[in-house]
């Protein structure tokens, strides 16, 4: 029986991706998953388009691994030249379901590509999980968005919205199995159902009306369309069942950057999203992400961001230098020197890192409930609380545990916690 090893990069919707292949893999009865590319058959390389520096790992792959190999994901399926991939099998975005196919072809000396952008079932497949308590759905490919920055929309397309009655049997099937933990993924979780006339709300109360113990996190969604239903989502966050986790991405505090990259929203109305959810609940962790140096970004506009997230405080921030990806708008204007991006990259960091241990000290001495997620370094085990904040324990555990802790230390990055015995 050959042994498959798959490399992941990219976001949760790529990782579950590389699950779904595992598992139609697996399920066929002729191939088993590897934990290495060393005792590997063959290597599918699941790739990630949103950074250079992921696609330049892509290729660095490419180019090492001497072994029978699938080039797929986001990469293959954005590339316009596709001649670049001449020689190799391929296996793009929607494609996945052909994953068993497509090995068997290149064991055989065969090359093969499922490039074609069409709907095909992603919800209620096999699945190999890497984590057994975490079940990454994903509830829509695409977006609504026309970004200049980005070439994610090449890979994954127009939105196009799963419908809720597939992703609640998903989801239970997934209960059946152990889970623990829901995280719902996509490019844009709050353009979800736009396309069929509902909406990421509607599907979280169909969701929260399973009647089981599981924990909800609500995936990145941009602030172009959470104020359509800011009132009713506000709402929804109140179920114990759901993390009180959003990520929101700012991108820049500046309006007319903004305006530039072709996001439609303003640093106030993000300002506002904020404000509402931490008026409802103050522990909420926000996540959001920013890029330095786009190229209409001038030293004052990064500043203006810099006031934002001073306003804002938000608990993660994701920070990306800016670069230029090919066949972008914003890939035809004048590009900033690299020094300017690199200093504001650094000056963001810094930032980031004062706004964190603030807002971590805030949780000094909590006491109170986390479900063991991770494996840690170092023989330390990751908890989440009901705000989804990393937590490290030391003790005899296991995936899937729930201990109570209280927290002794923050750091930057997470809490450290020792168990209790709350009673």
């Amino acid at each position: 029986m050959h042994r498959i090893f798959i490399k992941t990069y990219g976001c949760t919707f790529n990782f579950s991706d590389s699950e779904i292949m595992a598992g139609l893999l697996e399920s066929s009865g002729k191939y088993k998953i590897a934990e290495s590319v060393k005792e590997a058959d063959l290597v599918i390389i699941n790739s990630c388009t949103v950074k250079t520096k992921a696609e330049t790992k892509f290729w660095r792959d490419v180019n090492r691994i001497k072994k029978p190999k699938i080039l797929a994901g986001c990469v293959p399926q954005a590339e316009r030249k596709k001649d670049r991939f001449n020689g190799y099998t391929v296996v793009g975005t929607s494609q996945i379901n052909h994953i068993v196919d497509a090995v068997d072809e290149t064991l055989s000396g065969n090359t093969v590509q499922f490039l074609k952008l069409e709907e095909n079932q992603r919800l209620n497949l096999p699945k190999s999980r890497k984590n057994k308590i975490v079940e990454i759905v994903p509830i829509n490919e695409g977006c609504l968005g026309k970004c200049d920055f980005c070439l994610t929309k090449f890979a994954r397309g127009h939105l196009m919205s799963y419908k809720p009655e597939d992703i609640v049997t998903h989801i239970r099937n997934a209960l059946n199995d152990g889970v623990k933990e829901i995280w719902l993924t996509s490019q844009d979780t709050a353009c979800y159902g736009y396309d069929i006339n509902t909406n990421i709300v509607a599907l979280l109360r169909k969701i929260l009306e399973i009647k089981r113990v599981f924990k909800i996190r609500l995936g990145m969604g941009n602030p172009d369309y959470l104020p359509d239903y800011l009132d009713d989502l506000i709402e929804v966050f109140k179920d114990p069942k759901m993390f009180k986790f959003i990520h929101i991405p700012l991108q820049s505090g500046s309006d007319k950057v903004i305006r530039a990259m072709k996001r439609n929203y303003t640093a106030d109305s993000f300002l506002e999203i904020v404000k509402r959810f931490r008026a409802a609940y103050p522990d909420i962790t926000l996540a959001t992400d920013i890029i330095c140096g786009h190229p209409d970004e001038t030293d004052d506009e990064f500043n203006e961001t810099v006031k934002v997230l001073e306003a804002a405080k938000p608990d993660v921030i994701n920070i990306s230098r800016f670069w230029a990806r090919p066949g972008t708008i914003a890939a035809k204007k004048k590009q900033l020197p690299t020094e300017p991006i690199k200093e504001r990259g650094i000056l963001m960091t810094k930032l980031y890192h004062k706004i964190a241990r603030e807002r971590n000290k805030r949780w000094q001495n909590w006491t109170g409930r986390i479900l063991i997620d991770e494996k840690g370094k170092d023989d330390s085990w990751v908890g989440r609380n009901f705000a989804y904040r990393p937590v490290i324990v030391h003790g005899d555990f296991k995936i899937g545990d729930e201990i109570d802790i209280t927290v002794f230390e923050t750091t930057v990055h997470d809490l450290r916690g020792r168990q209790e015995d709350i009673r």
